[in-house]
């Protein structure tokens, strides 16, 4: 008989404790309701209020920053203008010194080293000389320190002086057709300087 005891109480056992699993879900999915309900209330009251006060939107930029962003462009623009005012007081230079095929180029954004070349053709070694001491002299009078004025090698047909924001190339006819910078960075822009 107690076998058969232990059965019963076993099977109560595991009915209630199945009834008990049931029973906080059903509490639980009626105090979800109710709550649902009085959301749904709450949503619906504060919607009007929302249309009557639309939320602000945050700010895209501070005015520091905005400020900030304007002077750094402002002096990318005032430097690259005084680059372009030596460049042209050069480029004068040269010209006036009898110069050939004179071309600027921008290099910007493309050279790690400078911004602007000038390439120049001299018709001699001493006409060469003169062009870069003329240059040199212009950068001076500037008050532009030139980087470097490269040594000029005898029978090299090439001479360089490094103004840092610009370099002035002056070849002889045959070492600018050799080395052809204008090929070398075709897709620098050309800078027009005629009517400078």
């Amino acid at each position: 008989m107690k076998s058969a005891t232990k059965k019963t109480t076993a099977k109560k056992t595991a009915a209630g404790k199945i009834a008990a699993k049931k029973a906080p879900k059903e509490t639980s999915r009626k105090t979800s309701s109710v709550s649902k309900a009085v959301s749904r209330k709450a949503l619906a009251k504060a919607k009007p209020a929302a249309a009557k006060n639309p939320p602000l939107k945050p700010p895209s930029k501070t005015p520091a920053k905005k400020t900030a962003r304007k002077e750094k462009a402002a002096a990318a623009s005032k430097e690259k203008d005084s680059s372009l005012e030596a460049i042209k007081k050069c480029w004068k230079a040269l010209d006036d010194k009898k110069a050939e095929n004179l071309r600027v180029l921008d290099v910007s954004g493309r050279s790690p080293i400078t911004n602007y070349f000038i390439i120049a053709t001299a018709n001699s070694e001493p006409h060469m000389k003169a062009l870069s001491g003329e240059v040199a002299k212009t950068l001076r009078d500037l008050g532009v320190k030139s980087v470097s004025r490269m040594q000029y090698v005898r029978g090299s047909g090439w001479d360089i002086v490094d103004a840092f924001d610009f370099m002035v190339h002056v070849f002889l006819p045959e070492q600018r057709e050799a080395y052809s910078l204008e090929s070398l960075w075709k897709d620098a822009d050309e800078v027009d300087l005629q009517d400078a």
